[in-house]
């Protein structure tokens, strides 16, 4: 087989994870030049930068020369089109976290057109879409890969795809899987038992160091961590419908639930102190701590998310700043599970796990 001089990369998003991303493929690509990787697309939310004829575009400034393009987005299906008319090898990058585009991965992988994403909603959505996509896959022969879309560049998806493909049994995932929420129980409900701080304090001081999402709610409500988990499970054969299919704790107050924006909803906040400070007072009781934990028990085929007690020497209770912890327990394994721990939230660690998948794409194809 003659080998891929050239594979086109078209990429969609360029915010915090995106910039990270195109910072590495310019490195990646210079250190790479067989095959030859060629940004042949770029686009954001408006603006987008190509030519019919997919001449390759200076990686090294395409962050500069972007914002002033004059040219939209491709709609999706007309994207999928002008990427197959190249005739070479595409893989296409979704930096987003958009559900319409998610929507349309089988539509680009029908068309041998490669995915890589760090994109929660594709694989965390309804079932249908999962196994559309990868139908798709299969059907084209076209790589999709999503290491990032669960732990940023943590090897959380590989590590279980391992396991699961060479015949081992997993009984069970554990673990913290928001850098958020870490943040916010590593610091609530330290190990030293010295914390005074109110719950709404640290939720407001985690929102000043950027941990939260720009309204913390949308961390609260423990939908991040229940598509994670919805991803884990399904691939380890669990065939979940959605994240709301199971029990997910929101530490949202319902009265708080309507508030009009995410700062009405901080300043009111401290009226509820009194249920988290209950909450980590009866753990203390017992002399332990409380973390805000997804687990999938795969024997009883239970998923669930929320706020649960462990002994101060538990691995997970010892996690420090914003680090995911997953404890993987299978047979192989057995009483002593295989962990995964690090930094799981960041621009650059994300795009790590992104440029890792591309680099797996380009190991099978070129």
């Amino acid at each position: 087989m003659a080998a891929t001089k050239q594979v086109n990369i078209a990429i969609i998003g360029a915010g915090g994870v995106g910039k990270c991303f195109i910072s590495q493929l310019t490195s990646l690509a210079s250190r790479r030049p067989n095959p030859k990787l060629a940004l042949t697309y770029i686009a954001t939310s408006k603006k987008a930068l190509y030519s019919l004829d997919h001449t390759p575009l200076d990686l090294s400034s395409i962050l500069l020369t972007l914002p002033s393009s004059t040219q939209s987005p491709l709609p999706l299906p007309q994207l999928a089109e002008h990427l197959v008319s190249s005739g070479t090898p595409t893989i296409l990058v979704d930096n987003t976290s958009s559900q319409d585009l998610a929507n349309s991965y089988p539509l680009f992988l029908k068309k041998g057109i490669h995915i890589v994403t760090p994109n929660k909603k594709a694989f965390s959505s309804s079932y249908t879409l999962w196994t559309d996509i990868f139908s798709a896959a299969a059907e084209s022969g076209a790589k999709v890969y999503h290491e990032s879309s669960c732990g940023a560049g943590l090897p959380i998806i590989s590590t279980l795809h391992d396991l699961v493909d060479t015949g081992d049994e997993v009984t069970k995932i554990e673990g913290v899987f928001s850098g958020t929420m870490s943040f916010l129980f590593n610091s609530f409900s330290p190990v030293s038992g010295a914390s005074s701080a109110t719950w709404s304090a640290e939720v407001r001081r985690a929102k000043e160091l950027g941990y939260t999402e720009p309204d913390p709610r949308d961390d609260l409500n423990g939908l991040d961590v229940a598509r994670k988990l919805t991803i884990l499970a399904r691939i380890a054969g669990l065939p979940v419908e959605s994240p709301t299919s199971f029990p997910v704790q929101s530490l949202i107050p319902k009265e708080l639930e309507s508030c009009s924006s995410g700062d009405e909803f901080l300043e009111r906040l401290p009226e509820f102190d009194a249920q988290m400070e209950e909450v980590k007072a009866e753990a203390e009781r017992e002399g332990k701590v409380v973390r805000f934990v997804g687990s999938i028990d795969v024997v009883k085929k239970e998923v669930k998310v929320g706020v649960e007690k462990f002994d101060r020497a538990h691995p997970i209770a010892q996690l420090k700043g914003s680090d995911n912890i997953i404890s993987f327990y299978t047979k192989r394994y057995g009483t002593n599970p295989l962990i995964v721990q690090g930094a799981g939230a960041g621009g650059e660690v994300t795009a790590m796990g992104v440029t890792s998948d591309l680099l797996k794409v380009l190991r099978e194809i070129a």
